[in-house]
């Protein structure tokens, strides 16, 4: 199965689509974004691709011990196993394939490795595809393989088929917390964290799809811009000032419309 895309970051439309389906509107984006910014910032660090343009995941062994009966525990412990022992990010795929090739001689197929994996700048459980609107988790994967609107949308209809939606709009953050992470969320002061994120970018600190966008192109292209925030931060600044000399454009660190087009058109996105 190929994982790889081009990396589309999220538009506009994606982001609307994804609030419809929330029952919110262009307004109410500080919910979703809060959701993004602290239940993601291990994993994705608010972006739902690696470098190298496949989707983030975070494989879970003991959700594929229980989706294969624990046929595997004895030959490969680092991808059937009790929870925990997640490894390194880099190490994630490495631990997917090697489940899927399980699957494979063991002709189970490979929906219990694409299960056992959380997908994208939601990270979305494979097993949830059915929340997510989709028939299989292959179905979910291959459209998150195409973008990060797909992704958001997978997230969002997670969050509506759980009632998690209706939370979010009272500002219900222990009662989110709880459903979304269970009963240990106190441990890591999920809901304070929600609150925290929910008040300052309600205060109008919003990322700027355009920047993201240019961040996202100046990652794929080498140019280390820093998390993807849609800021235009000192690491963006600088990146932006280092991709405008090498292409031969007016030096400077802002993003100006030619800088954003060829930004964009050299990293192979949509802009």
């Amino acid at each position: 199965m190929k994982f790889a895309g081009n990396g589309q970051p999220l538009t506009r439309a994606g982001l609307n689509k994804a609030l419809a389906l929330l029952g919110l509107g262009p307004n109410d984006a500080p919910y979703i974004w809060t959701v993004v910014e602290v239940e993601t910032a291990g994993v994705t660090q608010g972006f739902g691709f690696r470098v190298d343009r496949r989707p983030q995941i975070l494989f879970e062994r003991h959700i594929f011990r229980k989706r294969t009966d624990g046929r595997f525990d004895g030959e490969a412990p680092d991808v059937s196993g009790p929870p925990g022992s997640y490894g390194l990010l880099a190490e994630q795929y490495n631990k997917l394939e090697k489940a899927m090739a399980l699957c494979a001689r063991a002709k189970l197929g490979i929906e219990p490795a694409l299960n056992s994996a959380s997908w994208g700048m939601g990270q979305v459980m494979g097993f949830n595809h059915d929340f997510a609107g989709f028939k299989s988790a292959v179905k979910m994967v291959q459209a998150m393989v195409r973008g990060e609107d797909a992704q958001l949308a997978a997230m969002a209809g997670f969050l509506k088929a759980n009632g998690l939606a209706t939370l979010l709009q009272r500002k219900d953050w222990t009662g989110f917390a709880k459903r979304y992470n269970g009963p240990g969320y106190w441990r890591n002061h999920y809901d304070v964290k929600l609150a925290e994120h929910y008040q300052r970018l309600a205060s109008g600190s919003l990322p700027n799809l355009e920047m993201r966008t240019a961040q996202v192109a100046l990652l794929f292209l080498g140019y280390a811009p820093g998390k993807i925030d849609g800021v235009i931060g000192p690491r963006t600044r600088a990146a932006i000032r280092n991709f405008r000399i090498a292409a031969g454009l007016p030096a400077g660190e802002e993003l100006d419309g030619p800088t954003y087009q060829t930004l964009c058109r050299k990293a192979g996105i949509r802009p």
